[in-house]
């Protein structure tokens, strides 16, 4: 709270600086007295601790978050304040601002800090928290982690102990990598030509895929293709957890090249941007506009950049993507779009959605089925790692899927009763359930926004951003009975 207090003393903001301020003052004092009273407290059951803490961490500390952003405006109610506390702190950067230009810089930094930090709080919990519970995709990559467990169960943290020392030990890992990721962003934005705050904007939405911008997009701040090209690189961290894992390996390039996350999320990066250059191609032929090459580079680079950014479910748009509409004179295929940001990034990284290794699990699973219609006797490759993962880890994987079906189905259904059209419930609970909040302003042409919707509609997308950021299989491991046997 204190970097937005700054920012505004220094603009002579002095009304929006002092909630702020004071702010940090305040719960700065509370930190530190539950941290006395919580101080070498036992942990009974370290699974339960962790995750009650994690769901504690979306929906009680946006409560506090909110409380400078309420008093620095006024005009905005304490819900739609928390309500924008907990879409930044999932990195789903779904904005209550219709016209941000009209917000104060502070405000936006303060709004892209926590989405910041909400990335930090993904990176250290999957690897730390989840990961040895075999949650949020390691179990499709060990499956049979324990011997007797399922996924989730108590069981699995036999091992684990000293959880606090744990999650330092990640954290100060991740951090160095994490920030000096972001440094660098900033830094190649100013050079290409955006301005200091509107670069470091870009630089924290980018990190942690949360899309949040002090502008509608990236065309009105000033980011050229040069800055998108930056962007574009930088997303790789969302596709596979190895970008921010293993650059010290000197096998480095080698396990980038060979990386099922990587391999598929290049897949989709070949595939679906020249389907939709094609589609555009074809409607140029229409409009006998096909020979205007310019333009069809432009579109061209529109699609891929805009796949990769819905891809991490980021829900950057490229300038170029208007190129792309104005040459052909097609529609946005918001639902391919929305299709994008279901299938999500990598596993271990601040992306939301499915994640690209249950996808990978399910289609190796398929070819290896249809392999053995052929040739019944024949034995799979891989090794014990990948047979797992074609068996039990492409079991849990349609599990996960169809629960995560079962959600957006439950989601459309409660959003519908609340008076949204088909169309508008259906968006906005992809949108909420993969963590990309920029979906509903591109697959609905600006038609609905989140400031229009009803308190109960909001509450409602609180509870499935909690849920998509959380995952499923998390939220039903919380009421697993050996979480609460004493």
């Amino acid at each position: 709270m204190l970097l937005p207090a700054i920012q505004a003393f220094a603009l002579d903001q002095h009304r929006i600086a002092q909630p702020f301020f004071y702010g940090a003052v305040l719960f700065s004092v509370f930190t530190a007295l539950v941290a006395l009273a919580t101080y070498r407290q036992p942990i009974r059951n370290v699974a339960r601790s962790q995750l009650l803490t994690l769901v504690a961490a979306y929906l009680v500390l946006p409560i506090m978050l909110a409380v400078p952003l309420h008093e620095a405006r006024p005009s905005m109610s304490f819900f739609n304040a928390y309500f924008e506390m907990v879409s930044s702190m999932t990195t789903t950067g779904a904005s209550i601002f219709d016209i941000p230009r009209l917000v104060p810089d502070p405000i936006h930094l303060w709004r892209g800090l926590v989405g910041w930090l909400g990335g930090f709080l993904v990176l250290v919990t999957a690897v730390a928290v989840l990961g040895p519970m075999t949650l949020g995709g390691f179990e499709v990559l060990r499956p049979n982690a324990s011997a007797g467990g399922l996924p989730g169960s108590g069981a699995q943290l036999a091992r684990a102990t000293e959880p606090n020392e744990r999650v330092v030990r990640y954290a100060s890992q991740i951090l160095p990598v994490y920030l000096s990721l972001t440094l660098a962003v900033w830094v190649v934005q100013v050079v290409t030509g955006t301005s200091s705050f509107q670069g470091l904007m870009v630089a924290f939405a980018t990190m942690s895929t949360s899309g949040i911008l002090p502008m509608p997009t990236l065309g009105d701040l000033n980011v050229n293709i040069g800055g998108e090209f930056v962007i574009f690189v930088f997303l790789f961290a969302a596709v596979t957890r190895q970008v921010l894992w293993s650059p010290v390996d000197k096998n480095y390039l080698p396990l980038l090249r060979n990386d099922a996350e990587m391999r598929v999320a290049v897949c989709f990066l070949f595939a679906v941007p020249l389907a939709l250059w094609f589609r555009h191609f074809v409607g140029a032929i229409e409009l006998n506009e096909e020979g205007d090459l310019v333009s069809a580079f432009r579109a061209l680079w529109g699609a891929v950049f805009t796949v990769q950014s819905f891809l991490t479910t980021t829900g950057f748009v490229s300038s170029d993507w208007e190129t792309a509409r104005d040459w052909s004179a097609l529609p946005t295929p918001g639902l391919l779009l929305a299709g994008l940001a279901i299938i999500g990034g990598g596993v271990a990284t601040t992306a939301g959605g499915v994640k690209l290794l249950r996808f990978y699990a399910l289609y190796k699973h398929g070819t290896r089925e249809m392999g053995r219609l052929v040739h019944p006797s024949s034995i799979g490759s891989g090794g014990r790692l990948g047979r797992g993962m074609r068996r039990e880890g492409a079991f849990i994987a349609w599990i996960f899927f169809m629960l995560f079906a079962l959600s957006i189905a439950g989601t459309v259904t409660a959003l519908a009763f609340t008076g949204l059209s088909f169309d508008e419930a259906t968006i906005f609970a992809l949108a909420a359930l993969s963590t990309t909040g920029p979906l509903v302003h591109v697959a609905l042409d600006d038609s609905a926004t989140y400031a229009q919707l009803a308190v109960g509609t909001k509450a409602l997308l609180i509870g499935a951003m909690v849920l998509g950021r959380m995952e499923t299989l998390a939220i039903i491991a919380l009421f697993n009975p050996d979480f609460w046997r004493r």
